[in-house]
């Protein structure tokens, strides 16, 4: 008899996102959607634009108060928001 290791359909996906190449741009597009959920719907209202280059996010914020505040709770954020992909995606979050 042949024994074959059996697998799940999800580390199956995993893999062949890994082997194609999908993984980080897929951790990213997860990173930049939970931004709404980790900073908050107030935040989300002012949030213009997200985005990731380098390991960083860069995140446009309309209120000078809240971005103040957020620049100051940036290390807060990177490890908020990798815990919310599971992941070690951004090392910055930069809120210009």
């Amino acid at each position: 008899m042949f024994k074959q290791e059996v697998m799940s359909i999800s580390d199956l996906v995993n893999i062949y996102l890994r082997k194609e190449g999908l993984e980080t741009p897929l951790l990213q597009k997860r990173l930049v959607d939970s931004w709404s959920i980790v900073a908050g719907r107030t935040v989300e209202r002012y949030t213009a634009e997200k985005y990731i280059r380098n390991q960083t996010l860069f995140v446009k914020i309309l209120n000078p108060a809240l971005r103040h505040d957020l620049s100051m709770m940036r290390e807060q954020l990177v490890k908020r928001l990798n815990m919310s992909v599971g992941s070690q995606v951004i090392v910055d979050v930069r809120v210009y």
